[in-house]
Order: structure tokens, then C-alpha cells, then sequence
């Protein structure tokens, strides 16, 4: 039977823009949904149709993941975002047929050649209150040991991991020869977090009988949680717009002091992101003159893969470059070159020697006036956990002139504390603030410091020049993503997204993208 043949669609949105369709998932359907596309939207102009159905997000097969997942894929995708989409009546015709989405031998080729390779899978799992949702088996006359009793719903299940799983590593150390016992003390210590090397049962057998080394080389990241991110940029007057920076005891690269309106804060990048790869070649073991001749020498245009310091860890966590990621998304069945399919304007400025450029350790004080559009921002959270921060500033906007930034920790909310609030406590004080607005916040490098240093962070460390703004509202055009849309009776609840709240709760089955 011939494969089925999904389209390969890729999007770029404006800053304040959305993708211009709702991801869905509906009461008797199967897979992740589009609807309520916008007219003259990304979506819409790219040839996305209403009841279409996103099969990969950036390469990473999506049908079997939640919901939620599947948004925060989207939304951590920055401007732009690549998916494979299958239509509606395809779609259901080959879950009738019983096709396996996410086979290899099923998916489109790529310059005529179907790739079929076996993989690895590498896991990273967060222990729950209730763990990690598995248990290990031995079996007698057989080497090594496997995954059993994967809860399903469980971190375990909900990571990748599934029954009969061969475990390779834990934490980048091979363990095929350890006991059983070993490996169970191994994981105890492990802490709340690990990651995994596993070979399902298919996986196992093709190696084994290719009597071929395996590590994590060979493995796909796609059931990873955190992506590395893909940054296009164009060069613009004044350069890329951010520095290349060495940081102290740190190992790497780091990007720092992105100007406002660059192109590199056009593509996303993001304060302290560590860069892994110039124009797909590593560049970790590179000096730091290496790595900006080597971005000069990209003439106009330059493509770099960065890590936020979350991510950077669950690699390093797996002693596992992130290039295993570049290199399945330049093997996947997206476009032929990744670097072409992600048109985001946007790279360096020369670096400046880190102890030239030292960061003030201060917070910034916020003031807005609400505006017919709102304030433009979202807060962001997850409901009943404490901690906020700041995401999607539009530009132009109240918070944007009044100097707030993403990524930006919240630390108070009109002269309010909401370091232990919980989001949905933060929000309500935002709503009850009437048209002005007072918010003390702090970048994200900026707060950790200060937390690691036991530095109480209030007005007073503001002195003598704090970044206090007031700006009386004016007429900027109204955000077309808070529209209202048309329910019917047959649709699940949908979480609207206002200009001041944005939740990240998994009990969402709607959003806007």
C-alpha cells in the first residue's frame, strides 16, 4: 500500500501576531485539529483547510502526544514553525486502514528515497509525587534489563517509555552490564529528574544483529520535552543585534544584550541561550574568535541553533549533544533544507570580552496605562504554581513602551509580593488594577542571580535609576487574535487568551495559535 503523502507547511508570524488558526481536539475525532481559520491569516494563506490535521510539529511526530504538549511545541517554536499536515478525509481514511502515523516506511520521501532507519529514543522523565510511573525487569539467561509496569498516564509513559524497553544508559552511562540492583541505586540517586537510552524490541534486534557500538548518537530526540531552537536570521545596518559572550565558569557561548527591534530579537533569540551550531557545524569546542569569523563568513545570512539554559541541561543531563536534534531534523521528511523552511528575518554584532560588559544586577519598575488593546502582554504561568512571568509583549504596546520585556520574572504587582502566588492570584490582582498598572519585575538572569546571592528583590534596590515608565494610552490597533469566535454546542470549552493572561494549565483543549 502506498504511503500516505502529508503536506509540509511552514509558518511565520509578526510580532503580536498569531498563526491565525485554533488547535483543537474534539469529542469523537481523532488527532489534533484545525479549525477556526482566520481569513488572510499565516495559516489560511499557507493552504491550511479547516478539520486538517497536524501530524509533526518541527519534525517530532505529534498524533500520539496530548493535547497541551502539542501547544507548548507550537508556542516555544518563536515566529516560525514547520508542520506536516494530513486532510481530513486521508487522514481518516488511513486510521480506518489501521497505518501507522509515525512509521517511517509510511512517511513522504525525501528526494525519492524513503529513509528507514532505526532509532534509539533517548527519555527524560520527571518524577512525579507518585515517580516515575515504571519498574525494571531482569530476565534469566537474557542480558541486561527492561522497562515493565509503565503506568500509562505516568511520567514514564507520557516520556516515551514503553513496555519491554531495553534500558542502554541512565544519564549518559551505559549500564548494560550492570546488576539489577546497581541500576536501581543508580536511578534513586538519580534525583527527580533522568534521562534514558532505550531500544524498543524491534530497535534491540536490528543492533543486535548488526553487532554495532550504539549510543546516543543513534538516537531520535523527539520524545525530548525541550527543543533546541532554529534561528534564521538576515543582517541588518547595524548587524545581528546581540553579543557573543563567554561567561564565567561556564563551558560555551552564550548570546547576551540583544538590542530591541534587532533581527536577532526579531528571531527569537533570547538572553544567556547557549549557541550550539553556525550554520549546522558545532561549535562548542570552538574559541570564541573562531566562532564570530565563522558567523561573519555566513555574509548576510545566518543560521544558528541555541539551547535556553533548561534545555541545555536535560542534554547535558544525558552527557548528549544537541546536535543529535540538527541532525534528525536535516534527515526528517521536512523540507529539504530546515534552514530554508523557517523565513525568519534576523544574525552578531562583534562580540564584546565578557569583563567589559557586566550586567546590572537591579529590577525594573513598570508603570502602563491601559489602553483600548489592553496592557499587551501576557502572563504566564502554570495554574496552582507559583511563579510568573512574562511573555508575548506586543510591540508598540502599554508594557512594550513602559519597558517590560519577555521572559521578564514578576516579582510584584502594585506594590504586591507574587513571588509564591499562584497564577491564578496574580491574575486577579492585574484585573482588579483598574486602567494603570504597576509591576516590579526582573529579567530572568538578573532575578536568578539575585536569588542565588539571598538578595531580597524590592524597590529598594531600584535607587537612584530605576526603569520607572508612564505612558498615557493611546489608539494602537487592537490584538485580531482576542476576536471572539462562534461557539457551538458540539465544541469542548475554549480558553480564551486575553491581553493580560495567558495560562499554561494542561486542562486547556483549546488555543489559539
Amino acid at each position: 500500500m502506498a504511503g500516505y503523502k502529508p503536506k509540509v507547511i511552514s509558518l511565520t508570524k509578526r510580532p503580536g501576531q498569531t498563526f491565525g488558526f485554533y488547535l483543537r481536539v474534539e469529542h469523537g475525532e481523532e488527532g489534533h485539529l484545525i479549525r477556526c481559520l482566520e481569513m488572510g491569516g499565516p495559516a489560511e494563506l499557507a493552504g491550511i483547510k479547516d478539520g486538517d490535521r497536524i501530524l509533526r510539529v518541527n519534525g517530532t511526530f505529534v498524533d500520539d502526544l496530548s493535547h497541551s504538549q502539542v501547544v507548548d511545541m507550537v508556542r516555544n517554536s518563536g515566529a516560525s514553525v514547520t508542520f506536516h499536515i494530513l486532510d481530513e478525509a486521508s487522514y481518516k481514511q488511513e486510521k480506518a486502514n489501521g497505518v501507522n502515523l509515525s512509521d517511517p516506511q509510511s512517511s513522504p520521501v525525501a528526494n525519492g528515497v524513503a529513509k528507514q532507519a532505526q532509532k534509539l529514543k533517548l527519555c527524560y522523565l520527571v518524577k512525579s509525587s507518585s515517580g516515575f510511573g515504571f519498574s525494571i525487569r531482569s530476565v534469566k539467561g537474557e542480558q541486561g534489563l527492561f522497562m515493565t509496569e509503565v503506568i500509562p498516564g505516568g511520567m514514564a509513559d507520557r516520556a516515551g517509555v514503553k513496555v519491554n524497553d531495553h534500558l542502554l544508559e541512565v544519564n549518559g552511562e551505559n549500564v548494560e552490564d550492570y546488576t539489577h540492583d546497581q541500576v536501581v541505586d543508580k536511578i534513586k540517586m538519580a534525583g527527580s529528574n533522568i534521562m534514558f537510552l532505550l531500544a524498543d524490541e524491534e530497535t534491540d534486534r536490528y543492533y543486535q544483529n548488526k553487532r554495532m557500538k550504539i549510543g546516543a548518537w543513534l538516537a531520535t530526540a523527539k520524545y525530548l520535552p525541550h527543543k533546541p531552537r532554529i534561528i534564521n536570521m538576515t543582517k541588518g545596518p547595524d548587524g545581528y543585534g546581540f553579543l557573543l559572550r563567554e561567561e564565567p565558569k561556564q563551558t560555551g557561548h552564550f548570546i547576551k544584550d540583544i538590542d530591541r527591534g534587532s533581527p536577532a530579537e526579531r528571531a527569537c533569540l533570547k538572553d544567556m541561550d547557549r549557541l550550539v551550531a553556525v550554520d549546522g557545524k558545532e561549535v562548542e569546542s570552538w574559541s570564541h574568535e573562531q566562532v564570530v569569523d565563522r558567523i561573519r563568513q555566513s555574509g548576510n545570512n545566518c543560521c544558528l541553533m541555541v539551547v535556553d539554559k533548561e534545555t541545555d541541561q536535560m542534554y547535558k543531563q544525558g552527557k548528549v549533544s544537541p546536535m543529535v536534534f540538527w541532525e534528525e531534523m536535516q534527515d526528517s521528511t521536512s523540507p529539504p533544507s530546515y534552514t530554508e523552511a523557517i523565513k525568519i528575518p534576523a544574525p552578531v554584532r562583534p562580540s564584546t570580552p565578557v569583563q567589559e560588559r557586566k550586567e546590572e544586577l537591579k529590577p525594573k519598575l513598570c508603570k502602563m496605562e491601559r489602553t483600548s488593546a489592553g496592557y499587551g502582554f501576557h502572563l504566564n504561568g502554570i495554574q496552582g504554581v507559583c511563579g510568573q512571568y512574562i511573555k508575548e509583549v506586543v510591540r508598540g504596546g502599554a508594557a512594550d513602551r513602559a519597558g517590560l520585556e519577555d521572559e521578564d520574572i514578576v516579582v510584584e504587582v502594585n506594590g504586591v509580593n507574587v513571588e509564591q502566588s499562584s497564577h491564578e492570584e496574580a491574575v486577579a490582582i492585574i484585573r482588579s488594577s483598574g486602567s494603570s498598572l504597576e509591576m516590579l519585575v526582573a529579567k530572568r538572569s538578573v532575578y536568578d542571580q539575585l536569588k542565588a546571592k539571598g538578595v531580597a528583590i524590592t524597590r529598594l534596590l531600584l535607587g537612584e535609576t530605576s526603569y520607572a515608565q508612564v505612558h498615557t494610552a493611546e489608539t494602537p490597533e487592537e490584538r485580531h487574535h482576542e476576536e471572539a469566535k462562534p461557539e457551538t454546542p458540539t465544541e469542548l470549552s475554549r480558553e480564551r487568551v486575553s491581553s493580560v493572561s495567558s495560562s499554561s494549565s494542561h486542562e486547556s483543549f483549546d488555543e489559539r495559535l
